[in-house]
């Protein structure tokens, strides 16, 4: 008693916890391995409705199937008593369920009438069905009944009455005639629900005898139908029109119950003339419009699936013409007992407690009552574990064997629900459902749910680790819910790996693996664009996607969200083509990547144009003589705005069949106002014109013609010159036909001297365009007019135009030409100009011949030369002559210039040029080169432009650093072409600078370069004026080179260019040639042999060699040099020569690394060892060492030091503090001596490395510098290489 009433009061709070607790409690799973050996109370799963009717010709089948384990047996009552099955031999029970099937052929269906309710039991519980109440269907005649006809007056209303017989379940009504035709329903004439036919007001055409009602009785398929009623409309009295009136319902108000879920049906039928009009609508709410539907024309609301919200008012309203009348049906919802949720099978461990719920709602409220094992709790055996509270059982502390079926009963005068619901005491340990090693694979920022679907008793506890270690918590990223699942909100690359969950219960633990992938999004990027693509024409579409690489994407096209036709398209792996573009591709074009994980789409649109469409209906309006107004009528534009119209016309008297542009107009305009000329006969067409382009011309306008006028314009263009002596020629721009205006064009052509104070000569003429008059003086001016007439009359005033007569040629020739020479190149002319009139002309300029006779060179013989000749434009009296050559005679002459011709020419004048600057010396070679000596020879210059007064040689060395020692110079005579130098430095390097002079100065400079080794020759000829050294080519073999031109432009005599060598060094092929040429642009162009690519071009201004670098190895080329200059279009060249670059390149020899030389430098260095050795024995004895003394005295003049005093190189020394200065010799003052830089030379190009060849050829680069500042004076040079090293030793 006591715990009773502790329990009582805190009943609530009891709930609450079950209530949590029953949201875990376990659920059955579905898995059938699991099923098989799980105990299970019996469970209904398939049983017949409540309401059973049968045919009474077929056999009845009542159905219950249950499952359980093990597997239920079964049982049946009949009217709440036992139905013994067996004893009925019409009745059999299917193997293995309950299903009953009873067979009435041949017995009264009647006597199996009744309420069945199946029983399935096992061990563990008992399972009832719903109550099944069987009922045999119907199909009754109807009554024997005589219709008496019927006559009524037109305009009355009229209910034939159709009262078919009761029918299970209840009959379909309609009606018809004895032609089994139906009758035709209208607003007037309408079948009520409850199967009579209504006439609102009769007509004379209802009149019939055969309205004949017919029932159909759905479930035997039979139709019954009533005897034919005849109605007689008569007109003696007809019935005058009147206001509506309900026929039914009747009255003012009715009362209409539904239940919950139905549909709910109502009717409003009206009499009255004219035929009235029905409307709805319910009092204080809104029809329910999705829900909602009217028949029957209106006189019939049907709401579906009715809930409490439906019931109210609803207002039917009756209208004609005459008034309005109105009917309030009051409908009342009910409802049957329904589910809120019904009880749920319960799995619980001993000594657990599981709740039972059954909620249930209806109207009136549901009356719940519980029953266990088919058996009323009031009436079961007590239990104490088992506390009932209305519409829930509690069930505490279970323990194994109390396992039962409940079942929970709602029921009101509408109707009842039961449910059955099992409680299975349960003890088993865990199972992971979830198939072991299942791979998720999610896509990157999406969730990811990883599964762990369990079972057990009690409900096993799931817990996760990744990658075995890690354990999985609740919180971000993941969420562990209570099935087990465990969810990642946004999966990262990061969360792909192996999961592992665990399900713990107190009788064991399983665990299972499962894997997570997390893939890359698919993601379009680069999406289709917006095409607009004339018709006809092609159309691409891109769609570049990126996908995670493991997973197969599949692309799709979507025209308007559709399939793509078939035929003119093309799908590509990234694009969609369409060829052949028509109207009807337009539309929307999307393109989805699908892959098995996700997908990403774009779309774009696609537009077609083409050009519009020809105007139409041309109409010409508002005409008069000089305009008219022009309208038309667009074409299609097709999706392209029309820009503009031209519109064209054709004249039909002048030029038939052209048609001439006359004006535009916007296009936004349909009407032009047309300004015309006299005399024609206009056509006109209209053009409209797009972003395409023209339209089609349309259709020519009516012809229009306008009357003939006096010209309004006088011919252009007009022109007067004389031809000849003596003819003034007068030229015009004839007019057009369409410019004349009318019929009879002329021309007045007049004419007269200039400022004479004459009367104006004329002529006529007509279908010409010039004139000319004859007899005029020699180029006097005249005075021009033209002006055009016609039959209607003439042109405006003419302009008068200023002309000259014919010119002749020049009578006289210039006077007093005097000649003052400026200098060697330059002189200057004078002469008195000619008197204008005997210019008998316009004066053009003067023309100054002259020629060089010869030159003043005693030896030089005199030869012919081509005349050249100077224009000076204008009234000039004065000239220059450039270009002269020096120390030259010339002779000259001046004529006078018109536009006929020239003048007789001045007296010849002489005049000679003074001596100049010589021209290059013609050749310079080093030849019959030894170890200190070698011999120069030159050519004399081929022009000494003056007398040739001797040579001026200056030479330097270079040493192996590519630095140039100190030059030297020397005098020669003029009669010289020859001369040996000694005293020069072995294996040295030498430049060499000759120039010619006169008594005016030193010409050009040509250069050579040359080594003081037999055989290692290598000649570099340039020449530039007043310049230095031009930069040197890397030294590999022998090479010469020609010597430049000065820098005022001559032609080449000869070819540009002289023989190419070619040799391979270990850096690339070097190429050498002869270049006689002024060209500024020089290059080596080089091409694979037998390759049909461009010339590949190496710019090698100012140089007569270059390496080609970059060959690839055993390959062959073909190389040329050409020579182009941007003011002389003509380009110079070699003739090909075919470079092989060895598969293996010879590598060059160092001499560091020579055998012979490592050996060399090991003995001296042992020698120094010996010598240091026996010095020191000596210190130590007192002794003196005589070596020094003897080398005092025997010196070898090959490696004394050079002296600072005579310019040469300084002291080789091995240590970086004493290395000497680049370039120049500097005193040891650090300061440059002025009289040697006043001769220095311009930069000698780029340094480099120094080395020697097999042959001993030397192969570096080499490079002169300016003589420092003070400041730079004390800059050390690079260290000295082996080859100084060796000579010191030598």
């Amino acid at each position: 008693m006591d715990r009773n009433r502790k329990w009582v009061p805190s009943f609530g709070a009891v709930l609450l916890i079950l209530l949590s607790h029953m949201t875990s409690a376990l659920e059955v799973p579905l898995d059938p391995k699991v099923l098989e050996g799980l105990p299970q109370p019996p469970t209904i799963t398939l049983q017949s409705p409540k309401d059973y009717i049968f045919d009474p010709r077929e056999n009845i089948v009542i159905h219950c199937e249950a499952k359980g384990k093990p597997h239920p047996s079964f049982s049946w009552t009949r009217n709440g008593t036992h139905f013994d099955v067996e004893q009925d031999s019409k009745v059999l029970i299917k193997p293995g369920s309950g299903t009953l099937v009873i067979d009435i052929s041949g017995e009264k269906a009647e006597a199996y009438e009744g309420t069945y309710q199946c029983t399935a039991h096992n061990e563990h519980g008992t399972a009832v069905s719903n109550s099944i109440v069987i009922r045999q269907s119907r199909s009754p005649l109807w009554s024997k009944e005589r219709n008496e006809a019927i006559v009524v007056q037109m305009g009355v209303s009229l209910v034939l009455q159709c009262r078919p017989p009761a029918g299970l379940p209840p009959p379909v009504i309609f009606w018809m005639d004895n032609n089994f035709q139906r009758l035709l329903l209208d607003k007037r004439v309408s079948q009520a629900l409850n199967g009579d036919l209504y006439f609102s007001n009769v007509l004379r055409e209802d009149t019939r005898s055969d309205y004949i009602c017919y029932a159909r009785f759905p479930h035997t398929q039979t139709i019954q139908q009533k005897q034919p009623i005849s109605v007689t409309v008569v007109d003696n009295s007809p019935e005058g029109e009147r206001r509506p009136g309900f026929m039914m319902p009747l009255g003012t108000t009715s009362t209409k119950m539904v239940l919950r879920g139905e549909t709910l049906e109502l009717e409003c039928i009206a009499d009255g003339l004219p035929t009235p009009e029905i409307s709805w609508q319910k009092d204080g709410g809104e029809l329910p419009s999705s829900r909602m539907s009217f028949y029957n024309f209106k006189k019939t609301l049907k709401v579906s699936d009715v809930n409490e919200a439906d019931g109210g008012n609803y207002r039917c309203t009756a209208t004609n013409n005459l008034g309005t009348l109105h009917h309030i049906i009051k409908v009342t919802v009910k409802a049957a007992p329904f589910w809120v949720s019904a009880p749920r099978n319960l799995i619980l461990a001993p000594n657990e407690t599981g709740i039972l719920t059954c909620r249930v709602n209806g109207e009136p409220k549901p009356k719940i009552t519980w029953f266990v094992n088919g058996v009323s709790l009031e009436n079961a055996p007590e239990d104490h574990s088992r506390k009932v509270d209305d519409d829930t059982v509690i069930l505490s502390n279970v323990q194994s064997g109390s396992s039962a079926v409940y079942q929970c009963n709602a029921s009101n005068e509408f109707g009842y629900l039961m449910a059955n619901a099992f409680v299975n005491v349960l003890a088993e340990p865990p199972r992971v459902l979830t198939p072991p090693n299942r791979v998720y694979q999610v896509i990157t920022n999406n969730p990811a749910l990883l599964h762990c679907a369990s079972f057990g008793s009690p409900i096993p506890t799931i817990t996760w680790f990744k990658d075995i270690q890690t354990s999985v918590k609740n919180g971000d990223p993941y969420v562990i819910h209570e099935n087990g699942t465990l969810e990642i909100h946004v999966a990262q690359p990061l969360n792909s790996g192996k999961y592992t969950c665990i399900a713990t219960n107190n009788l064991g633990i399983k665990e299972n693996h499962v894997y997570l992938e997390v893939k890359e999004p698919t993601r379009i990027l680069k999406q289709p664009e917006y095409k607009v693509v004339q018709k006809g024409m092609r159309a691409v579409f891109e769609c570049k996607v990126k996908h995670d690489p493991s997973l197969i994407p599949t692309m799709t096209w979507l025209k308007d969200n559709g399939e793509l036709p078939d035929g003119r398209f093309e799908v590509n792996v990234d694009s969609l083509t369409i060829n052949d573009v028509t109207d009807g591709d337009e539309g929307t074009y999307t393109c989805i990547m699908n892959t098995t994980l996700d997908q990403d789409s774009a779309s774009a649109m696609l537009t077609v144009v083409e050009k519009p469409d020809s105007p139409t209906d041309l109409e010409l309006t508002d005409q008069t003589e000089r305009s008219v107004q022009l309208t038309w009528i667009p074409g299609d534009e097709h999706n392209s705005a029309t820009q503009k119209f031209l519109i064209q016309y054709e004249d039909l008297l002048h030029q038939p069949g052209v048609w001439i542009n006359l004006t535009e107009v916007a296009g936004t305009s349909t009407t032009a106002q047309l300004n015309l000329s006299p005399y024609v006969y206009y056509s006109f067409r209209v053009l409209a014109v797009n972003h395409v382009g023209y339209s089609q011309p349309s259709q020519p306008s009516s012809q229009y013609r306008t009357n003939p006028a006096a010209p309004d314009e006088n011919p252009s263009d007009i022109q007067c010159v004389g031809t000849k002596p003596g003819n003034l020629v007068i030229s015009w721009t004839s007019l057009t036909g369409f410019q004349a205006n009318g019929p009879g064009l002329e021309y007045k052509v007049q004419w007269r001297q200039k400022d004479m104070d004459e009367d104006w000569s004329s002529k006529n003429v007509a279908n010409v365009s010039q004139f000319v008059v004859s007899g005029t003086p020699i180029y006097v001016p005249y005075e021009v007019k033209v002006q055009a007439l016609n039959d209607y009359g003439s042109g405006p005033k003419p302009e008068v135009v200023i002309g000259h007569s014919g010119e002749d040629l020049p009578l006289s020739a210039p006077d007093s030409v005097q000649i003052m020479v400026t200098n060697s190149t330059l002189a200057e002319v004078q002469w008195e100009p000619v008197s204008l009139p005997s210019v008998r002309g316009k004066l053009q300029g003067y023309k100054v011949y002259y020629r060089r006779e010869r030159g003043l060179h005693d030896t030089e013989e005199e030869t012919e030369q081509q005349e050249q000749v100077l224009t000076f434009s204008g009234n000039r009296s004065e000239g220059r002559l450039p270009g002269l050559q020096p120390y030259s005679r010339y002779n000259l002459t001046i004529r006078v210039l018109n536009n006929k011709g020239e003048g007789p020419p001045s007296p010849s004048k002489k005049f000679d040029t003074p001596e100049g600057v010589p021209g290059p010396p013609s050749f310079l070679n080093a030849v019959n080169t030894s170890l200190d000596t070698l011999t120069l020879e030159w050519g004399p210059p081929r022009n000494n432009n003056g007398r040739l007064a001797g040579y001026t040689l200056k030479y330097q060395p270079v040493n192996t650093t590519n630095e140039l020692g100190p030059v030297k110079i020397m005098a020669l005579l003029a009669n010289e072409t020859t001369i040996t130098l000694g005293n020069l430095n072995s294996s040295m390097l030498y430049k060499f600078y000759l120039s010619a002079k006169t008594i005016k100065g030193s010409g050009p400079i040509i250069t050579e370069e040359a080594f003081t080794v037999m055989d290692t020759t290598r000649t570099q000829p340039t020449v530039e004026m007043g310049k230095g050294p031009t930069e040197p080519p890397h030294p590999t073999s022998p090479i010469t080179q020609s010597p430049h031109p000065p820098f005022h432009k001559v032609p080449p005599v000869g070819p540009a260019f002289g023989k190419v060598n070619t040799s391979m060094s270990e850096d690339g092929a070097v190429i050498s040639w002869d270049y006689f040429g002024h060209h500024k642009n020089v290059y080596v162009e080089y091409i694979v042999e037998n390759s049909k690519e461009d010339w590949i071009k190496e710019l090698v201004n100012g140089s007569h060699w270059h390496m080609i670098k970059g060959l690839k190895p055993g390959t062959s080329y073909k190389v040329r040099v050409v020579a182009r200059d941007p003011a002389d279009p003509t380009v110079h060249s070699t003739d090909e020569v075919l470079v092989a670059v060895p598969a293996v390149p010879s590598r060059q020899v160092d001499i560091a690394t020579q055998g012979w030389f490592i050996g060399l430098m090991c003995a001296i260095a042992l020698l120094i060892l010996v010598l240091l050795i026996v010095c020191f024995i000596k210190r130590n004895k007192g002794g003196k060492y005589p070596v020094k003394e003897k080398e005092d005295a025997h010196q070898d003049p090959e490696i004394q030091p050079m002296k600072e005093d005579d310019g040469t190189f300084g002291e080789y020394s091995d240590t970086e503090d004493h290395k000497p200065l680049k370039g120049s010799r500097t005193p040891s003052n650090g300061t440059v001596r002025r009289d040697e830089s006043d001769d220095s030379l311009v930069d000698y190009g780029e340094g480099g490395d120094g080395q020697f060849n097999e042959d001993g050829s030397f192969i570096g680069q080499y490079s002169g510098k300016k003589e420092k500042d003070t400041h730079e004076g004390n800059e050390s040079s690079e260290a000295p290489s082996p080859v100084n090293a060796m000579n010191s030793f030598v």
